[in-house]
Order: structure tokens, then sequence, then C-alpha cells
């Protein structure tokens, strides 16, 4: 057991009067041993103080201090630094309490002989002092003596002493000031230890003789202990959010705080309370947690609250320093209301046979918040929709529920129906006993006249195709909604677009009309759809559909191509190719397909299965290029098929199309059809022309030539010909003065240019008098346009197209104004005298070159006079070749 030692401590306790509180002088030094030992004593007097209401508090955990003074050490203590400090505070029921700080200082014992006195021993000076401390906020006067350091050199030397550093020479300065002579420091003016809480200073000693150094440099600190001058003050949020409905215990946030004093002190520990709100919450007074204790925080209440919180120092000591704050407190919502009915039970009416109409709007009451899940309506149907009649939405703007009739309603059914809606919310209820409400509607269904209806909407019958005409195929009826009966009901076909089905007017009865076929357009999926409507005596009427199931039948044989080209790469190489088939019949009348050649065939070709619709026609003997006739025999799979020709052309190939072979000198039949053919076509296009103009006003009629007689001829010669006879120009003009018919070989203009033969046709083919019009009626007619167009661009123009003259009616009269106006332009060449270049630039007529010719002319459109014999062709040389072959391409 641990030896006890008393110590007296003396506490100058004074009152000034009776009733006021204790002031106890502070701070109080105490020596103590370097290891205070557990159950160490010290016991602590009062004077001035009521002892009946005195009390004793330590603020170190290591110490605990009895009712009658007794300070006793709880467990061992080393004095490490030598010094500690810890606090006692004094309180009685005269005042607040008063604290006394009591710095226990290490004491060195004296050592002592055998007959235990002490020995003396000269103890030096020590040169390094502890720190020095001093009070923050001192009050004046000042200065105020701090301490004194004295070197061990100056009990041989006469010495000075310097001291330098922050207070004195440095920032800040004029804090301190001391006695070189004696080494005495003091405190100039007042320090605030939340700014400067330690000063580092360094103090010389010099000797005064020869300003010589007389000993090493010595660290000073002066520490400034800390006064209670600083509240707390809080931190981070104020604001905290917590569920309504919560129990006790739920969380809702933690307050911080920082205090400036020391923290190794009474001065910042803090302890919290709280001041308003305690019904609903509570702090914890170290953590500064709020939570809460009750479990009725109701938001629809009051969403939010304020509580006024305490922060005060010295561990919430009442003479401690303190501050508040007000912390808002917001309530989240939570789902523990359900949508209400404003009233039960709803009725609505509405006319059977009306669809996707607003039948009823029904409110509803929600306490939660706003626009948020809790509050948002959900609305089901949970009994009497059976069918599907109805629905029910919601409302975003007003939160309501409508009910609409998606379905028309039978009176004769359902004269009322009673439905039950139930009203809920997005989210689930939550912290509430509460339940989803339901509330009923009852629809009444009012009675309208209807027309007929048939057994059923839609019908299906089963028919085969090819079924003769007048087969039954089935009965479609229909009843009147009201009575139940047939009476006075009488069918017709709305829709039948193959024709197929009679319908009996009176008994609905269903016939064929035409032949079925499963494979023609209007079948879908082997389906034909027909639509009957019903009609009563008060022409009110019902529509039903019927559809015809169409079963196959294998009619239709498999059908290949007629024409194939089979690919030949070499003479010798033997070529193939592919065949395929196709059955519009469906399974089990369709593919898979047999292939097979006639059974005398001479063994020139095979036949080799490649899948369900197709074979390979293979080349067994090497065959010369041309067409084939090559007869297969393609079978379905219920062995119905026939043989048929398929014509194969053999051929060289370039991306599976044949070469065009050259064309040889002797034109075949087919090069003469070739041939042929364009000249029929503007044959054709010519009396088209013809026979427009000659359904016109003005009749003429135009004589067919058989021989245009058109010739080729040098263009490069502008001179006259052999056979020119200079007297025909003006005997041409005075033939047509009197009227005569004027014979011109050699149509067309060409200004400057030389005529030559078109065609072979003369005026004298037309026959311009026909019409009855003479020549000077028709001078007058067309002078004008002749003056208009100017003689080179009318003559070229008319006699260039032949039949289009604009603005007239009638093939004569163009003819005519063709002839005209050749002779005005022999006139005026006739009259006037030329030079000899100028002649030559006139109207020539040359010799028919074509006389003599076994061929005729071969100009592009001389094919019209001898398309009956193009024997000629095979006269020409080789320079004729590329133009026969020109002519007959276009």
């Amino acid at each position: 057991m641990a030896k006890v030692l008393m110590l007296t401590l003396f506490f100058t306790a004074l009152m000034s009067s009776r009733g006021q509180s204790c002031y106890v002088q502070s701070p109080f030094y105490v020596r103590v041993p370097l290891t205070i030992p557990a159950g160490y004593v010290a016991k602590v007097e009062t004077s001035g103080c009521d002892p009946t209401s005195l009390w004793f508090s330590s603020k170190d955990p290591s110490f605990t201090v009895r009712s009658d003074g007794v300070i006793i050490a709880l467990r061992s203590v080393t004095m490490e630094t030598g010094e500690r400090t810890f606090s006692v505070g004094v309180h009685d029921n005269n005042g607040p309490e008063s604290e006394m700080e009591v710095h226990l200082v290490y004491k060195r014992t004296r050592k002592t002989n055998e007959k235990r006195e002490a020995v003396l021993k000269r103890t030096k000076r020590h040169w390094r002092p502890a720190p020095f401390h001093i009070l923050e906020n001192g009050k004046p006067p000042f200065p105020i003596y701090i301490d004194q350091f004295v070197s061990d050199s100056s009990q041989n030397y006469s010495v000075f002493y310097t001291l330098r550093g922050p207070g004195i020479d440095e920032y800040p300065f004029d804090i301190f000031s001391f006695n070189s002579e004696n080494g005495k420091l003091y405190l100039k003016q007042s320090v605030d230890r939340e700014e400067y809480s330690e000063f580092h200073l360094t103090a010389r000693v010099f000797d005064k003789l020869n300003q010589k150094e007389r000993d090493n440099p010595a660290p000073i600190t002066v520490i400034v202990d800390d006064e209670n001058d600083n509240a707390p003050e809080f931190i981070g949020p104020l604001q905290f959010v917590v569920d309504e409905q919560n129990g006790p215990g739920t969380l809702v946030g933690q307050l911080k705080s920082t205090d400036r004093d020391d923290p190794n002190t009474d001065h910042s520990r803090v302890q919290y309370k709280l001041l308003s709100g305690l019904n609903y919450f509570a702090i914890h007074p170290k953590s500064g947690t709020i939570t809460t204790v009750t479990n009725t925080l109701d938001r629809e209440t009051t969403d939010k609250h304020f509580v006024i919180v305490e922060a005060r120092d010295r561990e919430g000591a009442a003479n401690g320093l303190f501050t508040t704050c007000t912390v808002t407190i917001n309530l989240r919502d939570v789902n523990d209301n359900p949508p209400t009915f404003l009233k039960t039970p709803y009725k609505a009416t509405i006319a059977e046979n009306v669809g996707e109409k607003l039948l009823l709007r029904i409110p509803v009451e929600d306490k939660d918040l706003i626009n948020t899940p809790n509050w948002i309506s959900k609305f089901i149907i949970t009994k009497g929709n059976e069918n599907g009649n109805f629905r029910i939405d919601r409302d975003p703007a007003t939160n309501e529920g409508c009910l609409y009739v998606t379905k028309p309603l039978d009176y004769e059914i359902s004269p009322i129906v009673r439905l039950e809606v139930l009203a809920r919310n997005e989210a689930e209820l939550n912290s509430t006993s509460a339940q989803w409400q339901t509330v009923p509607v009852n629809v009444t269904v009012t009675d309208v006249d209807e027309g007929p209806e048939f057994s059923a909407p839609t019908i299906t019958f089963t028919i085969k195709e090819n079924t003769p005409n007048g087969t039954l195929i089935g009965t479609y009826s229909a009843k009147d909604p009201e009575t139940k009966k047939s009476d006075g009901i009488t069918y017709y076909k709305s829709s039948d677009p193959g024709g197929w089905v009679n319908v009996d007017k009176n008994t609905g009865q269903l016939t064929v009309a035409n032949t079925i076929d499963r494979e023609s357009d209007l079948v879908r999926d082997g389906m034909y759809n027909i639509t009957v409507r019903a009609v009563d005596a008060t022409s009110k009427s019902g529509t039903g559909t019927v559809i015809l199931k169409i079963i196959d039948e294998n009619d239709n044989m498999p059908v290949f191509p007629p024409g194939l080209v089979l690919c030949q790469k070499t003479e010798d190489e033997l070529g193939s190719v592919v065949v395929t088939a196709e059955d519009k019949d469906g399974s089990p009348n369709t593919f898979p397909f047999s292939f097979r050649l006639p059974p005398d065939n001479d063994g020139t070709w095979s036949l080799e299965p490649l899948n369900a619709t197709s074979a390979k026609l293979k080349q067994v003997k090497p065959l010369s290029t041309g067409i084939y006739d090559v007869p297969i025999t393609v079978r379905d799979q219920q062995g119905y098929g026939a043989e048929k020709i398929t014509k194969v052309t053999i051929c060289r190939c370039r991306s599976g199309v044949c070469l065009a072979q050259k064309r040889a000198v002797a034109l075949g039949p087919m090069g003469a059809l070739a041939l042929f053919l364009p000249l029929l076509l503007l044959l054709l296009l010519c009396l088209f022309l013809i026979f427009i103009c000659a359904t016109k006003k003005q009749k003429a009629q135009i004589m067919e030539a058989d021989d245009y007689k058109g010739t080729l001829l040098e263009s490069n010669t502008e001179a006259l010909g052999d056979n020119v006879d200079a007297n025909f120009l003006s005997m041409g003009l005075d033939q047509g003065a009197k009227g005569s018919k004027v014979s011109i070989m050699n149509q067309g203009w060409a200004g400057n240019k030389s005529f030559s033969t078109i065609g072979g046709h003369s005026m004298h083919d037309f026959g311009y008098n026909q019409s009855g019009m003479t020549m000077t009626n028709i001078q007058d007619v067309y002078s004008r346009q002749f003056d208009h167009y100017g003689t080179q661009h009318v003559g070229s123009t008319l006699l260039g197209n032949g039949m289009d003259y604009r603005g007239q009616d009638s093939s004569l009269l163009h003819w005519q104004t063709v002839e005209l106006m050749l002779q005005e332009r022999m006139k005026y060449m006739g009259q006037k005298e030329r030079e000899e270049e100028e002649v030559n630039d006139t109207l020539h007529c040359y010799g028919y070159e074509g006389a003599g010719s076994t061929a005729g002319s071969v100009g592009c459109h001389s094919d019209i006079g001898d398309r009956d014999n193009l024997e000629f062709l095979n006269t020409l040389g080789p320079k004729f070749k590329s133009l026969a072959e020109v002519c007959t391409k276009s």
C-alpha cells in the first residue's frame, strides 16, 4: 500500500460580505516529488466560504477532490516536464463557482548523512532557466516584472547581459524590456495569447572589462498563459433535414464549434445545450449531435422547427463563456397520408353504343407535399371492368381521376354497371397505419334503338378452290338486339373483291358465285374476306366479316422459263445451265419437283437435280453455237406436270449475256425483218399524220407513191447538170400563171446549197387544184406568210418537214404554197441579170442518177420504195455494208 503523505494547501479565500461568492487567488504553486504515487493527498483548507455548501471539483482526471477539500491522486503521476497544471473549482451557495489554477512543481530533496543531517552542497546558478510564464491580457500598471536570468560567470566576472528576439528587437516590438546589468525581464504591454502564444529569445553574457562573451548563448522562452477570453463559435451548417414521423433517437445532424483559447485547457472544452425544442429534439453535450426524442414530428402540421442551441466553454461551467445559434430543422415529407375521396358513391349515366367518352371526374384530397410521388394519385378500377369497357386516367393539372368509356356498353346485357375505383399514390405508404381507399361508382346505361347484330363479328368458313358455282358455303345471320329475332332482316354484300360469293337476301346463306382461285392476288395467306351488311325494317344496319379459308387444289403445274442461255467457254468444253421451276400451288401440291428428259432423247443433254426447285441441264455432246429445242418434263410432289419445250441458246457470253455475232454479207430473213421494222414504223407515223390532217376542214387527197426515186448525188458540184433546159424556169412560171400543173422533180430548199432529190416526189403527185382553189386564191392567202417568214426560211421550213405549215390545216394548201414560193423564186431569178457566180448559186435541176441501177437508191429513206425486194443489198460492194447497217438500225 502506498505511503500516504499529507500536504496542506492554504487557499486564501476572501469574502467581502455574506451573500457574495468566494474569491480564490490564482495561480497557486505547490512543490511535489518527481513521481506522485497513487493515494498522494493534499489537504485544502479554506476560510471565508460557507462550509455547509462548499464543494470542490478537479478538472484533471488523475486527481479527485473530496467534499472536505482533500485532493487524492488516483494513479501514479510522473512529472516528466517538472511541472503539471490543473484547475480546482470552488463553489458554495453564495455565488458562482470560482476556479484556481494549481501548479505542481517538482522539488529536489536534500541529501543527508548518516545522522540525517543535510549535506550542504554549493549549487551553481543554472544559465538555462525554465520557461518564463506571463498571463495574457495583463492589467497595468506596466512594466510588470517577469523573472530574472543569471549566468554562472557572474560569480567570477563583472558581466552584463544582452537579450534579442521577437518582442524586443524583432517584430512585434516593445513587448519586453530587460535590465542588462542584472538580467531582469519586464512586460511592457498586454499580450494576446491567441496572437502570440510564445516568445523565443536569446540571452548572452559579456565581460564588462574586455567585452568578451563569458558563456554560451542561452535560449529564453516566454510562454503566454491562456485566459478564457474567447467564447466558442459555431462552424459548419446550421440547417438539417429529417424525415417526419421518425421514432426517437433518429439522427438529425451534428453541430461543430471552435474556441480560440488554449485547446489544452478547459477554456476551449465546449459543451452544448438545447434552449428550445426540447419536446422534439435532444443534443449530446460533448459531440453536439442532435437527435429526435419523439415520433410525433408531422410535416403536415409544422414543416420546420427552429431550435436554439448554446455552446459554453469550461465544459459547460457556469462561469464559462458561451454563444448561441438558431438551428433550422426541416421535416422531409413521407407518404403518411393516402388520397381520400370527397364523396361516396359516385354516379354517372351514358347511352349504349357510345365509346371513347369522358364519363366522370373523381376528385381526391392528399395532405402530403404537392407534386411529389407522395401526393400524385394513381387510380385503379378494381371491380366491374372485367370486359374492358372502362379506363381511368389522372388529370395532371388537378390530380383528379378521369373515368372514360372505351368500349361501347350494351343496355340489353347490363343496364347498370357497378364499378369500384381505388386511389393510391406513386409512392408506398410509410410511417402510418392508414390503407388505400376505394369508392363505388354506379354507371347507368340508357337504351338506344340499334341495328341488327350478327351472331359473331367475324365468322370463318372453309372451302376448296374451284368449288362449283351454287355450292352452299354457310349461313351468316343477324338478330335484332332488342327482340333477339331475325324477322324482317335482309342481307347484302358490302365488299366482295372477286365477286366469288352470293348472299341470300332473306336468309343470309352464302353460296359460290364464281370460281374461287386460291392463287389469286385477292387471297392473302389462303384467306379471302367479304363484308356482309344486315338491314332491319327501320333501315338500321350492322356489318360482319366473313373469312373464307380456301383449301388448295393441285390446279397449277410447274412452269419454267421458255428460253435459256448456255454460255460456251471453248468449242470443246461442255457447258450447263440451271433450270428453275415455279408452282403457284401450296404444299403438298408444289415442290420438290422432279425433272425428266424424254425417254427417247438422243443423249445430247442430261438433267442433274440441284435442289427442290431446280435442276442443272448439262451438255453431253459437243454442239455448235445456235438455238436448240430441249423437251423437259417437270412434275410437282403429286406428279402433276407436263412436257414443255425450252429453247436453249448456246453462245459465247460476257457477264452471262451472249456476244453480238458478226453480220454476214447475205442477210437472212431475220436481217431483212430487222431492216424493214424501222421503215415500217416510219410509214405508220406518216400515215398517222396524214390521218390527222385529213380529218380537218380542208382536205387534200395525198397519193402514196410506191417509188420515191430518191438518188444519192454528190453535193460538192454547184454547177448545172448535163440535161438542164434553160427555158425550164420561164416555162414553169408561165404554166403556173395559167393554173397548169408544174412538175418539180427535185424538191427541198437549202439556201446557198444545191438541191438534191429527197424522196423522189413531184408536185404532180399531190394535185393542188382538187380543193377547188385557184392559184390566185392561194397567192392571196399565202403571200403574207411568204413575206413574213422570208423566202429562204419558209422554203426550207416547208420543204424540209413536208407536211407541217404553221397556222394551216390542209396538206393540200401546204404543197400549193411550196409551188407558189418556188414560182416566185424562179420569176425573181429570171427577171434580174446575175453575175456568173450568182447564177451558179441558184436552183438547178439534176439528172436522175439512179437510172439503170439494179439496187436503186441507197439513201436511208430509199427502203420504203424497195421494201418488198431487199436482195439488192447483197450486190453492194464492201463500202456500202456499214451504210446498210446504219440504215437498218435506225
